[in-house]
């Protein structure tokens, strides 16, 4: 691993408890702490919730477009007034593509994102987005 680059750290968290993970915990504050991360948002939390969504549906799952009707729209217009606006996006759609077709595996390009349904999930902070034929688990 290390001729390569990379770094392995040994757990036996399973054997140890929390004793076996101790080397793998510190590793991670000192790889936090080194500055080199090259993390950024994806999107400022002023953006609009539908430009969000757009957002990640063309910047992560490379869809030419996202479909949502007019309720969908409107829905997040009213979350906005109402000051959920800055809230987060989750999107849940299948896990065997980036498209919405769970026959369409890997990461095409140039498909549309149907949405089908968005909840507003207050509690928690963020704002679910269903797409296509996908069922949630519960609570989300």
């Amino acid at each position: 691993v290390r001729t390569l680059g990379s770094e392995a750290v040994l757990c036996k968290h399973w054997a140890e408890g929390s004793a076996g993970i101790e080397e793998l915990a510190y590793k991670v504050v000192d790889l936090a702490n080194a500055g080199h991360s090259q993390f950024s948002p994806l999107y400022p939390d002023e953006m609009a919730l539908f430009q969000k969504i757009e957002t990640i549906a063309k910047d992560i799952y490379h869809a030419s477009e996202v479909i949502a009707d007019k309720l969908v729209r409107e829905q997040l217009r009213t979350w906005e007034d109402q000051g959920y606006g800055d809230l987060p996006i989750c999107m849940a759609k299948t896990q065997y593509s980036f498209s919405t077709d769970p026959n369409l595996r890997g990461a095409p390009t140039g498909h549309a994102v149907p949405i089908r349904e968005v909840r507003l999930a207050a509690g928690a902070g963020f704002i679910v987005v269903i797409t296509g034929e996908i069922m949630t688990m519960p609570g989300l």
